[in-house]
């Protein structure tokens, strides 16, 4: 919907490939979805959920053995994010390294995007 062609609109790092592709072996999973919602300090947040049916409006990445399927809506917001997979000793996650944020709150769980 907003690509470039023969770019994809998110990159998927080897840790989150891995990561999705363990998620989406249970229950027949057909990958995971990602878009973002109102909410949070900063404004926006990211949301994730489990797919069973691709979206023919989905944008689809897949990359080592994991699909990623954009939300049509959140398309602009998240073209040219990394989506990573770290893990630490206090907490594990998906980290999205977005260069479309401008602002975050302190806990890294909302953003702001520039006015559009």
């Amino acid at each position: 919907m907003f690509g470039i062609p023969g770019k994809q609109a998110v990159t998927i790092t080897p840790a989150a490939a891995a990561q999705i592709a363990k998620l989406m072996g249970r229950d027949g999973h057909q990958g995971l979805r990602i878009g973002v919602k109102k909410g949070g300090c900063a404004g926006m947040e990211y949301t994730m959920e489990y797919v069973t049916e691709v979206d023919p409006n989905d944008e689809v990445v897949e990359t080592d053995g994991a699909r990623v399927m954009i939300a049509p809506m959140a398309q602009m917001f998240l073209f040219g994010t990394q989506i990573d997979y770290e893990v630490s000793l206090l907490e594990s996650g998906f980290k999205f390294n977005n260069p479309n944020v401008t602002e975050a709150c302190g806990c890294g769980e909302s953003i702001k995007f520039a006015d559009m």
